[in-house]
């Protein structure tokens, strides 16, 4: 399987700091990375919406179903790109990146939202001279100060009505002791710090403009970008917290009601910050010439197998929503209505574009592909096959991320060992259950295609000497979710087409007739052409560099 990442060139990897720093201090543009400019009238404003699982089929049916909707509005007078593919892994963290930087999960640095790094000092740890190198990168819920609380710990009364008024610098709620640490400074490492590069928010801020996001975790403050600088007005609400009453299933994920209700709170902070103030309403901000937010409403009703009364997922041949996940496409479609209202309300129609994508799909799409395998098991059996001829020495598999994909860390980082682990996998079927709850066996531990070792970084990207890639990337096979249970019906991190494929409409003022662009672009080009519409340079951004990231065709 040849790799969908952009191959880095050597050269490309040793880009002179001078070469950087002069892109970096030129906002002005001066080259829109290999497109011709289509017009001198730039955008003041860039509202940028993603839609977590959000495919573009999902688009092509609401639009048909709906056609007199909002967002078939916004088809009707945007570029339609509908062969745009995430990255992978097509998980949230390294999608919502690469959208803002331009860059793949091997010039990012940014391979998951939990993962682990060959050359860091555990989270929490205080002697670093005696200390042993490696240890997990966990930018989710457990880095928060407070996780189950919807401020991350703030300490803010009243919530969840309260809420808005959770501070726009999330930096503050996260837990220095859950964070890893640098092995140079014995320091703990915040998420911007770890991002290797920089993005659309540090170029935007370098220029004098307003910057804005809302999304799901505090630890989304990597979108500060290595200066950490970048978002002036970050609004992180923990999703994974508890959910208020009367939603009593758990976290705000566990009932779609619930999650629509949570993605009410991001629709308020942008409407607010259309309005000329910041996300809480109270004070007021100039207009952000780059903002946005993330939903989650989509994703949950791919996800659950019911909630509030309704079946969730896909009817049968994966094609036409059910109604759970119906219903979720109707409330995205009101709040993208409401922003669109608040936007020619407040007279800035005309210096407005709209970027819609989502960081990522989900994965089975068919409800009759669904195969959900416990993946302990699999890890169990590998560490038990590695001690068999290593009676010695530790657990193989050092840590792991395992969602429809599979990437595994291992105690031992030689090629040897990442063959081992491959050989395993790929002889060893795995029990799991089917949509219907019954036991379905899959072939080679329900992967397709492995990659072990230097062929990882291969097809990252990346050098072997890179601390952060895996030593196992594992794609599984269409329908595959590792999961114990059977309390979810899909996933995403995975390189299928369902994973991937989501839509990329891009609506302004200059771009008022519909235009349809077929062949393939990569979620990746979203911040170059970010740039481009502002009147920015979109060199400097370095991923742009690195990778030669295009700004998006006719635009």
């Amino acid at each position: 399987m040849k790799s969908p990442q952009k191959e880095v060139r050597g050269s490309a990897l040793i880009l002179s700091a001078a070469l950087l720093a002069a892109a970096a201090a030129s906002p002005a543009m001066a080259d829109d990375g290999g497109n011709d400019d289509h017009g001198s009238q730039h955008s003041k404003h860039v509202l940028l919406l993603s839609v977590d699982g959000l495919h573009q089929k999902d688009l092509d049916w609401y639009v048909r179903a709906h056609p007199t909707s909002a967002l078939a509005r916004l088809v009707a007078r945007g570029t339609s790109y509908t062969h745009a593919q995430t990255p992978v892994p097509s998980d949230s963290f390294p999608g919502l990146v690469g959208q803002v930087t331009g860059g793949n999960p091997g010039t990012t640095g940014v391979y998951y939202d939990d993962t682990y790094n060959r050359a860091v000092f555990p989270a929490g740890t205080t002697n670093c001279a005696a200390a042993t190198l490696g240890g997990e990168v966990a930018f989710t819920e457990a880095a928060d100060k407070n996780p189950l609380a919807l401020d991350a710990g703030q300490g803010l009364s009243g919530l969840p009505g309260s809420i808005l008024s959770m501070t726009g610098k999330p930096q503050t709620l996260l837990n220095p002791a859950a964070l890893p640490v640098d092995p140079t400074t014995c320091t703990p490492i915040y998420p911007h710090q770890y991002l290797k590069v920089n993005t659309v928010f540090e170029v935007a801020r370098s220029a004098g403009l307003m910057t804005a996001w809302s999304d799901k975790h505090p630890a989304y403050e990597i979108l500060n970008g290595p200066s950490g600088k970048g978002v002036v007005d970050l609004f992180t609400p923990e999703i994974n917290s508890k959910a208020a009453a009367p939603y009593n299933a758990g976290d705000w994920t566990q009932d779609n009601a619930a999650t629509q209700r949570y993605d009410a709170y991001k629709v308020q902070a942008v409407l607010n910050e259309i309005g000329g103030k910041d996300h809480s309403g109270t004070k007021a901000q100039a207009v952000p010439a780059i903002f946005g937010m993330n939903f989650q409403a989509v994703s949950t009703a791919q996800k659950l197998p019911t909630s509030d009364g309704l079946t969730g997922g896909y009817l049968p041949g994966g094609t036409v929503p059910g109604p759970l996940l119906s219903k979720a496409l109707d409330f995205i479609n009101t709040s993208v209505g409401k922003m669109d209202a608040a936007i020619e309300a407040d007279g800035l129609a005309k210096k407005t574009t709209i970027i819609l994508s989502a960081k990522h799909g989900q994965s089975p799409m068919d409800p009759a592909a669904l195969v959900r395998v416990p993946d302990g098991a699999i890890i169990d059996g590998l560490n038990a096959a590695w001690k068999a001829t290593h009676p010695a020495g530790a657990d193989l598999v050092a840590f792991s991320t395992d969602d429809d994909i599979m990437q595994l860390w291992l105690s031992d980082h030689s090629q040897a060992a990442a063959d081992f682990a491959k050989a395993y996998l790929a002889t060893h079927s795995a029990a799991g259950n089917d949509i219907a709850g019954a036991a379905k066996t899959t072939t080679a531990s329900g992967l397709t295609t492995i990659y072990a070792g230097a062929a990882v970084a291969s097809y990252f990207g990346t050098t072997k000497t890179d601390p952060r890639y895996p030593d196992i990337l594992g794609i599984a096979k269409t329908g595959v979710v590792y999961t114990g249970g059977k309390s979810k019906i899909a996933e995403h991190g995975g390189a299928s087409a369902d994973d991937r494929d989501v839509p990329l409409v891009v609506a302004g003022f200059h771009s008022e007739h519909q235009k349809t662009v077929t062949s393939v672009v990569e979620t990746t080009q979203i911040a170059p052409t970010i740039l481009k519409l502002l009147g920015l340079n979109p060199r400097a951004l370095r991923a742009v560099q690195i990778e030669g990231t295009k700004v998006l065709p006719q635009h």
